[in-house]
């Protein structure tokens, strides 16, 4: 398989989790700015998810660019990112509807951490393919902002039944940290 397929059914599924998401915000039956009240706990949760999945959009484009082919691993590890990208939705609107009670701010965040590990697990599926000394090997690194943004998932989800609003806040510095996007790989292709 190229990797082109790959990258174009992972864009896919990326754009249906978008959408699926999108459409869990409910539109008023009043006409006036006070029917949006209600609904800024669902909106601010599906900005965060929104930001989420472009991050994962964009690493994943930026990873595959130093990628020459996968194989039948490689598949598996993009899947299994894809199954914990896919509940997004549901974890989003899970939180927005529940106001960040702490139950679903720490499910968001399970979510949260299982997506970033199986983005690293793919990353380490690429490079056992390509081997250590490969290209993107040398871009990836020691992946320092990946592990701390696991380490920051790992602390946000049992502290959100304490303070949803504070593991929140870490969700959104994680989202904040990857926003910038990570030159590595562009870096290393370019010289």
């Amino acid at each position: 398989m190229t990797k082109g397929r790959l990258e174009a059914f992972s864009d896919g599924v990326i754009a249906i989790i978008i959408t699926i998401m999108v459409l869990e915000l409910k539109i008023p039956h009043e006409s006036d700015l006070a029917a949006l009240r209600p609904l800024i706990p669902t909106f601010l949760s599906y900005v965060l998810s929104f930001v989420n999945v472009g991050i994962y959009w964009n690493n994943h484009h930026h990873l595959f660019q130093a990628v020459r082919q996968v194989n039948g691993r490689t598949l598996w590890a993009n899947l299994h990112l894809l199954f914990w990208l896919s509940l997004f939705p549901f974890a989003t609107a899970w939180m927005g509807e529940n106001h960040f009670a702490s139950l679903p701010v720490a499910l968001y965040g399970v979510v949260l951490l299982l997506a970033a590990i199986a983005y690293f697990i793919l990353t380490r599926t690429l490079i056992l393919h390509h081997g250590k000394g490969s290209t993107l090997a040398n871009a990836l690194g020691r992946d320092f902002k990946g592990k701390v943004s696991v380490l920051i998932y790992a602390v946000a989800i049992p502290l959100a039944f304490a303070k949803s609003w504070l593991a929140c806040a870490l969700y959104v510095l994680v989202a904040v940290m990857w926003l910038i996007p990570d030159s590595r790989i562009e870096k290393t292709l370019n010289s």
